[in-house]
């Protein structure tokens, strides 16, 4: 196994929530029906997470937002399921697995994206 992308993202947690505020439609734009419930904070290390997945992957053009979601497992460590675009840039640079992490405290929410081969 080798790295093949490495991602890293930081949102504050006030001012994204003042961008959901100010812009109708955000939150489904940004979101999957399962994410868009979520608290504030968990929204604000969810984006972090996509932005951070990008970040990996080289930041292709054309990358959908709910190509790529956050879900927890049942031990409540959270995974990043990838499908249509972000799958198809996953698989042209053959990544193998996606590790990620996330956390948010102080305001702040960042999270980390790993990709092997």
């Amino acid at each position: 196994m080798a790295v093949v992308g490495v991602g890293i993202d930081v949102v504050d947690v006030a001012r994204f929530g003042e961008s959901l505020e100010r812009t109708p439609g955000l939150r489904e734009r940004l979101f999957t029906p399962d994410e868009a419930g979520r608290a504030l904070a968990s929204l604000a290390a969810r984006f972090a997470a996509k932005e951070a997945m990008a970040k990996a992957l080289g930041a292709p053009v054309g990358m959908a937002w709910h190509d790529a979601e956050v879900v927890n497992e049942s031990t409540g460590r959270p995974v990043l399921l990838i499908r249509g675009s972000v799958k198809a840039q996953a698989a042209a640079l053959g990544v193998a697995t996606v590790h990620l992490s996330l956390s948010h405290d102080a305001g702040i929410a960042s999270a980390m994206v790993v990709l092997e081969s």
